[in-house]
């Protein structure tokens, strides 16, 4: 791909109305990203279209500006859906920036939310609905919302959606939308399903592929830690004394996480969770209060990895290892937003070499080793072991 030139590389050549370009102006938004650039004027045309770009881009303005504008000028609703609750309010926050643009109120669907208030929401006639699958299959079974007048779909996220399980959900809620609709799928890799969907669901979509599926945003620079488990808290100590910005943390499991969070407090730093234990409430107050600077610390399982869109985070460390390479990519994201700069620290244990390959074939690079460090001795990956077996040798790694 062509980087875009700076006669090109403007709000006002993309056919977008001139109330929201007031509001992009006010908002101090004047560069649209690569995706936001190649996006919105075919989402302004009413096509269907999948947008294949890594996370931090931008995205939600790229399908968020046509579907406000588009609303404008057509009956009928606009449909978001996200597989995470924190998605869900992500995305509602930055359409909430455009919509005074056309006058639209939005309303959001999701699991943790007292269903009574989504109710109300619903009775104020919102232009646009954002959901997550299984809160929006609850409203449809109930008849407490209908979806025959959603003329502009998009699915956001879709491989985490498929991650996730939410296959037949999709499939359910595709037909309660009706034939004649925009639909716009955005995803950060494009597995065999993800096709599948386009085949299904989209008729002649356009394809925009910012980055290779599996690449991390160009100015993060990440470096690999090989350190034993029990000096993994010696090792954070020392990284989280060396930054003074905002710090998201990624744990494997939501125990390690509470366990995490109460340890980092006593190295005398503010720190929240944010995982699948945490009530909606609770994960709300934690990312709000991660925002403004109340927590320093932010303790995440990878539900939360692309749910998160904060500015100037300054480090993302892995304290564990993803569970699947792919969501490497997701959780260092989530610091380098929007073409800013950032970086990323990992923690590996000596036996982790295979789990550490899988990333570097994931994201196509050689993630490069820290060599020594001050206070704490650094290991190297274990060499595979020869062992004995049914009469001949075999080479086998240490787990």
């Amino acid at each position: 791909m062509g980087t875009m030139s700076s006669t090109e590389t403007s709000f006002y050549t993309l056919g977008i109305a001139p109330g929201i370009l007031s509001i992009l102006d006010r908002l101090k938004f004047t560069t649209p990203t690569q995706i936001q650039y190649q996006a919105i004027p075919i989402g302004i045309e009413g096509k269907d279209m999948m947008g294949i770009a890594q996370t931090g881009t931008g995205k939600t303005l790229a399908f968020g500006i046509p579907m406000v504008q588009r609303l404008a000028q057509i009956k009928g609703r606009g449909l978001v859906v996200v597989p995470t609750r924190e998605l869900a309010l992500q995305v509602d926050e930055n359409l909430r920036k455009i919509t005074p643009a056309a006058g639209i109120k939005t309303a959001v669907l999701i699991g943790g939310d007292p269903m009574g208030k989504q109710i109300q929401a619903l009775r104020l006639q919102p232009r646009i609905i954002i959901a997550t699958p299984g809160r929006l299959i609850d409203f449809l079974q109930q008849k407490l919302v209908r979806l025959n007048d959603a003329h502009i779909v998009v699915l956001d996220e879709a491989d985490r959606m498929l991650d996730m399980g939410f296959a037949p959900q999709i499939k359910d809620i595709m037909r309660h939308v009706p034939a004649d609709r925009q639909t716009m799928l955005f995803s950060a890799t494009m597995p065999h399903e993800i096709i599948a969907i386009a085949k299904n669901y989209m008729k002649l979509p356009v394809q925009i592929e910012i980055a290779p599926a599996g690449t991390a945003a160009e100015k993060i620079t990440q470096e690999l830690y090989i350190v034993r488990k029990e000096l993994k808290n010696e090792l954070l100590a020392s990284v989280l004394a060396h930054y003074h910005g905002p710090v998201l943390i990624f744990t494997r499991t939501k125990f390690g996480a509470a366990r995490l969070v109460k340890s980092i407090r006593t190295m005398r730093h503010s720190a929240a969770e944010i995982h699948s234990d945490r009530s909606l409430s609770q994960r709300r107050e934690a990312l709000d209060g991660f925002k403004i600077g109340r927590y320093r610390i932010l303790v995440a399982t990878d539900i939360a990895s692309r749910g998160i869109d904060v500015k100037g985070i300054e480090v993302v460390i892995n304290y564990d290892l993803p569970d699947e390479a792919e969501n490497y990519v997701h959780r260092i994201g989530r610091t380098g937003r929007a073409g800013h700069a950032g970086h990323a620290i990992s923690f590996a244990t000596p036996d982790q070499r295979s789990d550490v390959l899988n990333i570097e074939r994931a994201m196509n690079l050689k993630l490069p080793v820290a060599s020594s460090h001050p206070t704490i001795k650094l290991e190297q990956f274990s060499k595979p072991q020869l062992v004995f077996s049914s009469s001949r040798f075999s080479r086998r790694r240490r787990r």
